[in-house]
């Protein structure tokens, strides 16, 4: 039902924006890899010139509604998400519909972002190592 473009909204962005304009950006997700607020792109190999906020200010301009922003220093890590950086778009993007990743180690991590007003999360290593319970999860449903 939808699609996430990351690097190719980086590297092609005339597709993306055609993208956006021929499906609709209710089925656009813009992948956001960040590291130091810089946009990662090719699998997290290459970092690019590209800064995070004017990034996401241009494409929400072109109508981008719905963000996956990754931290990869902290993908994987279990180290908790990088809050203050979720808090910093949702600073300078109120309606942004952000989906965070990385670093999600524990349901307290999840309710931390929930209070923070990030309405969706992507985590999988907690998950596979018992940290989190679909139990825990009920909460959220």
């Amino acid at each position: 039902q939808m699609v996430t473009g990351g690097s190719i909204a980086v590297r092609n962005p005339d597709v993306f924006c055609r993208w956006i304009d021929r499906y609709g950006s209710e089925k656009i997700i813009l992948g956001a890899d960040v590291k130091d607020h810089k946009i990662a792109v090719n699998g997290w190999k290459d970092e690019s010139d590209c800064e995070l906020f004017p990034f996401l200010k241009d494409y929400t301009k072109k109508g981008v509604e719905k963000v996956i922003c990754t931290d990869i220093s902290c993908d994987g890590m279990l180290a908790g998400p990088s809050l203050e950086l979720y808090k910093e778009i949702l600073t300078e993007h109120p309606t942004l519909y952000l989906i965070a990743s990385g670093g999600v180690s524990s349901v307290a991590d999840i309710e931390a972002l929930h209070e923070a007003g990030v309405p969706a999360v992507i985590f999988g290593k907690a998950l596979y190592e018992g940290r989190i319970t679909l139990k825990e999860l009920q909460a959220f449903i």
